[in-house]
């Protein structure tokens, strides 16, 4: 029998189950492009209900749902206010500039988390023809490269309180913001108010093999389907990967809580290995950690793939693992037993 692969190196990894399979099978399709697919139709309504808002675009992917709402939110010479651990500013291949013609300004916040200081001490004046014009504020919740960190209501609350003092729009890149919402037990109703744009990732901790919703007024989704058209986005028959959306949106939610008790689990667990010189605390379901510097990164990931586990190298010293559907407690007993041994 072959052992099965316990892959911790994102929440991307995961496989759609039998039963979302069977919904994705059973999926009744149309072309999306000529607006004509019920299921894409259902998933975008429920989504955008679900955040109080009036709209929602189905996209391949979560880079996708940033570029478009950065675009349809500002103009070339303005500027965006990030964090710096900001998923837009690293892992969108410098697409703000490309795509938007747009600069950021990036503050060095908790763990990838802005605060309304940050905002109203980087707002640039509107009549200083030097500086670009501010006009968005970006927010990343979870963050991936704070290790899973997560705002309160209230820290949201006062950074979007202060981007609208100075007439600022406001983006979401909730790839994971129900592992977010899971743990603060906040509503999607009230973190949707706050914001202009939403992005939401389906296939991360929802466990869907594809797709992105961004989630918006009226107004903005015309503007947004043009742009996912120019970006190549216009799907055809997508209600079989929507399909897979809704089913994730209507049974895996509370399932983050397991992916969090297991990320929390392995963190006590790194705590005590005498080759981990730290580990960020951990909050959702994603384990940053960091090896002695005795320790090469290579070798320990190349012993972990020997024992049948994939981790992933974020640094030069740090390891990242990500907890999902697809990693269990037997699986978890098995990282405790390997990670003890080496």
């Amino acid at each position: 029998m072959i052992e099965k692969l316990i892959d911790l190196r994102s929440d991307t990894v995961t496989k759609p189950s039998p039963e979302m399979r069977e919904a994705m099978f059973n999926a009744i399709v149309g072309d999306d492009v000529f607006d004509e697919d019920p299921t894409v139709k259902a998933l975008e309504e429920k989504a955008a209900k679900l955040f109080g808002h009036e709209a929602a675009l189905f996209c391949p992917s979560g880079t996708m749902t940033n570029q478009i709402a950065i675009k349809i939110l500002t103009q070339p010479q303005q500027e965006v206010i990030c964090d710096l651990l900001s998923h837009i500013y690293y892992a969108e291949g410098g697409g703000v500039a490309f795509n938007s013609g747009v600069s950021m300004c990036l503050v060095d916040g908790d763990r990838g988390r802005i605060s309304a200081t940050h905002v109203a001490d980087n707002v640039n004046p509107p009549q200083n023809i030097q500086q670009p014009l501010t006009s968005l504020v970006a927010v990343e919740n979870t963050n991936n490269k704070g290790g899973g960190s997560c705002y309160t209501m209230k820290q949201l609350s006062e950074v979007a309180a202060e981007a609208r003092k100075h007439k600022l729009k406001l983006h979401l890149d909730g790839a994971r913001i129900f592992n977010a919402l899971v743990e603060t037990k906040d509503s999607t109703q009230k973190i949707g108010k706050l914001f202009d744009t939403i992005s939401v990732c389906l296939s991360k901790g929802l466990g869907a093999p594809v797709g992105s919703l961004l989630i918006t007024s009226k107004e903005n989704l015309n503007k947004a389907k043009r742009v996912r058209k120019v970006f190549g986005g216009g799907m055809r028959q997508s209600g079989f990967l929507a399909a897979a959306g809704i089913y994730a949106l209507d049974n895996n939610v509370e399932k983050l809580k397991e992916d969090h008790r297991r990320a929390k689990n392995i963190e006590m667990i790194l705590k005590e290995l005498n080759y981990v010189d730290s580990c960020l605390s951990v909050e959702t379901n994603i384990i940053m950690f960091k090896l002695d510097d005795k320790k090469s990164v290579p070798d320990f990931l190349n012993y972990l793939s020997k024992n049948n586990i994939k981790g992933y190298q974020f640094g030069k010293q740090t390891v990242r693992f990500v907890t999902h559907l697809d990693f269990t407690d037997s699986m978890l007993e098995k990282l405790n037993n390997t990670l003890n041994n080496y």
